[in-house]
């Protein structure tokens, strides 16, 4: 499912218009997106946690010449599965 079907689905399960769902939906990630930038996790019950996590930095290999390089420690985005949605999953 891509986002315009996501947006198709959300109206019509909500009875809104599309132009409606496409906001809510922008409106979501964004807050989503604002949340995990300050460092904090967005929980939603039955759903998920979206969270932050640090990342080591460590040595790689460069695929084309096979010399080691250095990758930097980062933040990365996070996502765990709440109960109910791997029960509904499986």
């Amino acid at each position: 499912m891509n986002k315009s079907e996501l947006i198709d689905a959300i109206a019509a399960s909500a009875d809104i218009p599309k132009a409606a769902a496409s906001r809510a939906l922008d409106a979501m990630v964004q807050s989503v997106t604002d949340s995990l930038k300050k460092g904090d996790s967005v929980s939603l019950v039955g759903f998920g946690t979206f969270s932050v996590k640090e990342r080591a930095a460590r040595t790689g290999r460069n695929p084309q010449t096979g010399n080691p390089i250095q990758i930097k420690a980062a933040k990365v985005p996070s996502f765990k599965a709440g109960k109910a949605l791997k029960d509904s999953v499986n």
